[in-house]
């Protein structure tokens, strides 16, 4: 792309993000970031990002705790929960890490299920998570890892494991619950920096977003396939049911 002289470089993928990083310092790059872009290193700071770098942020990690929170109401006799991750995903440690700490808040421990085959076979972590117990699962997000939404959803319905995502994507495709930022929005206000970019801007005096409203996403169809009734108090926050 930096040899087609591209003019702006637009990526949701932290790889991908910082392989532009280090392979240009002048084309405009816009990252739709699923983590800390400060902690990743990608920019200075979320006000006065600097260098060729701005854009949105999803702040994935900051909900670690409200999705326990969520999955403990929904399922209060959960204790341990099956953390599932791409092994080589370059945000899968510092999600770890985010849960460790939220599950010792709520007296829940987690236990990783960590995916090591790259064709992502899905059916070794899960038989850990049989083998450990784990009563719930939780997805940390990746973009492979979406496109095998429907594999992940219907391992997770076949364990009978009440399932909680990082993305409304997987429980459109059967998972139990998800809870994010709105991500159709996160992507139009990326689609905005671009045009900004496009028209003048520099990418160092354009703040990055954060996203201000988030969505608690529920499929009944699939609490109904594993046996669990949905307390009221859950169902009532949710912004979106899937019957």
């Amino acid at each position: 792309m930096v040899q087609l002289k591209v003019d702006i470089i637009v990526s949701a993928m932290s790889a991908a993000i910082q392989g532009a990083k280090e392979t240009t310092k002048t084309i405009p790059i816009v990252m739709i970031a699923a983590r800390d872009p400060v902690k990743s290193r990608f920019v200075a700071s979320l006000a006065q990002p600097g260098g060729n770098i701005t854009g949105v942020t999803r702040v994935t990690e900051e909900l670690a705790g409200k999705r326990l929170e969520l999955l403990k109401e929904t399922v209060p006799q959960v204790t341990k929960i099956g953390v599932l991750q791409q092994v080589h995903a370059t945000t899968s440690l510092d999600a770890m890490n985010d849960y460790e700490a939220a599950a010792h808040g709520l007296n829940l421990t987690v236990h990783s299920l960590p995916v090591r085959d790259p064709d992502l076979d899905f059916t070794p972590a899960f038989r850990d998570g049989a083998k450990e117990r784990v009563s719930a699962l939780i997805t940390v997000t990746t973009p492979l890892f979406v496109r095998r939404a429907k594999r992940i959803t219907e391992l997770a319905i076949k364990h009978r494991l009440p399932s909680m995502f990082e993305g409304s994507e997987y429980p459109e495709a059967g998972g139990l619950m998800s809870y994010s930022g709105n991500d159709a929005e996160t992507f139009r206000r990326a689609a905005a920096y671009v045009d900004k970019i496009l028209k003048g801007a520099k990418p160092a005096d354009l703040p990055i977003e954060q996203p201000t409203k988030f969505e608690l996403v529920i499929n009944l169809k699939t609490a109904k396939q594993i046996g669990i009734t949905i307390p009221p108090s859950v169902l009532a926050r949710a912004d979106k049911v899937i019957r």
